[in-house]
């Protein structure tokens, strides 16, 4: 994607002069540096020459596979170190090589205050200070004495403890407290409904939860009534320490009063059995994107053979990185990511999407967001930030004069053509990017992304003006988030990368969508993947186990995704499809309602966006969270006068709307049976409080639905 050039011939003259300079300057260091790395036969050359350097193998020589990447054709991986096959052992021995390191990392909050908006809104605003660190040592202490304390309330090993909590430091103590008593963690979203919440907790049979003072009396107490069961609340904020008003028979402690109990010498008592490889580690209820939330029970090795090929893609992984978390420990991929660095001595700062940034809705003007602060080396996002980020600063672009836009343009697109050859551009990166690249620290040298499709303009652009890999990755919670990632110099984009090296993937043919093996130029089907890192099944789902999971003749577990993929020649995976998002139209034409969103979330006035279709319909339409600043924008270009509210509902900003988004459908090559007839436009966004998606922004097709009943009845003429 090459940023369109509308530019001053002497500027144009005089940048291409400046390259020309640099160029020649460079040359000799650059290829003295290539001489050497061909002699070491490290040097892969330009981007076409790496995509073609295979990455994976299928082992017999079949269209279909089983892939494998070419480190592991012969064995896959399931252990970072020899020994350390539980999660225990794993935090035991990172806190034994690096006891004194920092571990986990809190800002503490300085001020907080109530600032009103123009439109009336109260929102708060905090000025957060530096970030306070727990040593390995001082973290795995907590955990045990944590551990101690919850058996003396007790909780029983190999029975369920819930943990419903937003991402901070005391959520991986505790669930490390767990790992090493062998209580298997159930985990819940933060941001979950209450009847979500309460069929969790009951069909787990929980009698004991962590959680957080906000979300206790926010979210738990009202549904405390529905799980009789709960006895014991612990809450791991250290204020209030009284909790008046609660259900009489329901104990709520301090996690730091637990703590101390479990210090207690007299207390040492609890003889800890510690778990087995094979023993459920994290009970894992889904986002519920598909309906009600399902538990994924996850072993000991289902988690560290993840992390073990997790590991295996992050060049240069070392005590010397720093990770920021803010993305939900309740999903896979972010308990993945922090133990992934526990287990390479890595330091973990704690933030939030409303602090993430010094422009975050949370953070005081004036005062500095997480990344600014703590500086990260490694980062996890999903699309949904990262399509943010890419928006934000398109709009800053266009709202620079003459001549920084110029140069903004020439840099970019310089150095997309010098990534395309595998080079680098320093000059680049230090006068043009830098201010970009800060907006994450300045430091981050590997982004991963992962959750949902990235679209290929935002990778791009998120390669170029960050100055650092952006990785797409491919897993489930039911392949314990481990499937492939896009190795850290492969700047191809749409594609997940290969299979990691503790797990396998086939194709199996999907006749109905017409998609097979056999197909060319490449063999295409629904994605299979199997391997140590493949979870247990549902827990109190056995029919839905059977559905979804297998064991083939050598006893290995797999697991069918639902997903349709297609493998490349150097075994790079991409998705191209997905079983249940397929919708046939009246007319018999097939729609891939998330390839339609991946292809019109590109287009700048769409913040988000849904398409429906009905079977018994001959054309498709569409739910849009339209971009405020450019609605307002395109309004005032027609005269369109109106609040926030009235514009979204208006006739004429619909059908205005719907003309840009034709004309963004047309230029992704859409066909005109994909592209939105009707759409309706949404005042308010979708987050996952709204309930209309995930945590990790993927759509609730069924809420969304029944969220736009009448207008859907509407759209199709019903009314």
């Amino acid at each position: 994607m090459r940023l369109k050039e509308d530019l001053n011939p002497m500027l144009l003259l005089l940048f291409h002069l400046m390259v020309w300079i640099y160029t020649t300057l460079t040359f000799l260091p650059s290829y003295l540096l290539s001489w050497v790395s061909r002699s070491h036969g490290n040097f892969y050359g330009s981007e076409e020459e790496r995509a073609k350097r295979p990455k994976a193998c299928s082992v017999l020589g079949r269209s279909e596979g089983p892939y494998r990447a070419v480190s592991a054709t012969k064995r896959l991986l399931s252990s970072l170190h020899p020994g350390v096959d539980t999660l225990d052992k794993m935090f035991e021995y990172a806190a034994m090589r690096f006891p004194q390191r920092d571990c986990l990392g809190t800002r503490e909050v300085v001020t907080e205050e109530d600032e009103r908006q123009s439109n009336g809104k109260v929102f708060k605003k905090v000025v957060l200070g530096e970030y306070r660190w727990l040593s390995y040592k001082e973290a795995l202490t907590a955990a045990t004495q944590l551990g101690n304390g919850l058996a003396s309330l007790g909780q029983q090993p190999k029975t369920n403890i819930a943990i419903f909590c937003e991402t901070r430091a005391e959520w991986l103590i505790a669930a490390q407290a767990c790992f090493a008593y062998n209580f298997p963690l159930v985990t819940l979203y933060s941001t979950l409904g209450g009847p979500a919440i309460a069929h969790g907790l009951n069909e787990a049979q929980v009698t004991h939860i962590i959680t957080s003072r906000e979300l206790l009396e926010t979210r738990l107490k009202v549904i405390l009534a529905e799980v009789p069961r709960l006895q014991h609340i612990i809450v791991v904020d250290n204020t209030p320490t009284t909790w008046p008003g609660f259900p009489r028979g329901i104990s709520i402690y301090n996690m730091a009063t637990v703590q101390k109990l479990g210090a207690r010498p007299n207390k040492a008592t609890f003889e800890r059995k510690q778990p087995l490889s094979s023993d459920i580690a994290v009970i894992m209820y889904t986002s519920g994107s598909t309906g009600i939330p399902k538990g994924v029970m996850i072993s000991h090795s289902n988690i560290i053979a993840s992390i073990t090929g997790m590991a295996e893609r992050i060049p240069n992984l070392s005590e010397e990185d720093t990770y920021i978390g803010y993305l939900p420990l309740a999903h896979v991929l972010e308990l993945c990511a922090e133990l992934v660095c526990i287990s390479h001595g890595c330091r973990i700062g704690y933030s939030s999407p409303q602090t993430l940034a010094d422009q975050s809705t949370k953070i005081k003007k004036g005062s500095r967001g997480d990344t600014s602060v703590l500086k990260p080396t490694l980062m996890a996002a999903v699309p949904e930030i990262m399509d943010r980020i890419y928006k934000n600063v398109m709009t800053k672009v266009e709202e620079m004069n003459s001549f920084q836009r110029t140069l903004f343009i020439l840099a970019y697109n310089y150095k997309l053509e010098q990534l395309s050859k595998g080079y680098s551009t320093p000059l680049c990166d230090r006068l043009v990017f830098r201010k970009v690249r800060s907006l994450l620290g300045g430091r981050t040298r590997v982004l991963l992304s992962g959750g949902a499709p990235l679209s290929a303009a935002t990778q791009r652009f998120m390669n170029v003006c960050l100055c650092c890999p952006v990785g797409q990755g491919y897993g489930l919670t039911e392949t314990c988030g481990a499937g492939t990632i896009c190795e850290h110099w492969d700047y191809s984009t749409g594609r997940v990368g290969g299979p990691l090296v503790c797990c396998e993937i086939k194709l199996k043919d999907w006749v109905e969508g017409g998609y097979r093996s056999t197909d060319k130029p490449h063999p295409r089907g629904e994605i299979l993947v199997g391997g140590p890192n493949i979870t247990m099944g549902y827990y109190n789902c056995e029919a839905k186990k059977q559905e979804d999971f297998f064991v083939d003749e050598n006893g290995q577990r797999w697991f069918y995704t639902g997903d349709i993929g297609e493998i490349h020649e150097d075994g790079c995976l991409e998705i191209i499809d997905r079983k249940k998002d397929l919708v046939k139209l009246q007319a018999g034409e097939y729609v891939s309602l998330g390839k339609v969103e991946a292809a019109l979330k590109n287009c700048p006035l769409v913040d988000n966006i849904c398409v429906y279709a009905n079977s018994d319909e001959s054309y498709v339409i569409g739910f849009v969270v339209p971009n405020q600043k450019q609605l307002l924008a395109l309004a005032g270009q027609y005269s369109i006068r109106g609040s926030w509210e009235e514009l979204c509902n208006s006739k004429a900003m619909e059908e205005l709307v719907l003309k840009v988004i034709t004309e963004a459908a047309l230029t992704a090559q859409l066909e005109r049976f994909e592209i939105p007839r009707k759409i309706r436009l949404s005042p308010e966004p979708w987050t996952p409080e709204t309930g209309l998606v995930t945590d990790a922004f993927k759509l609730k097709r069924k809420e969304l639905k029944t969220h736009y009943k009448d207008d859907i009845e509407r759209m199709y003429g019903g009314k």
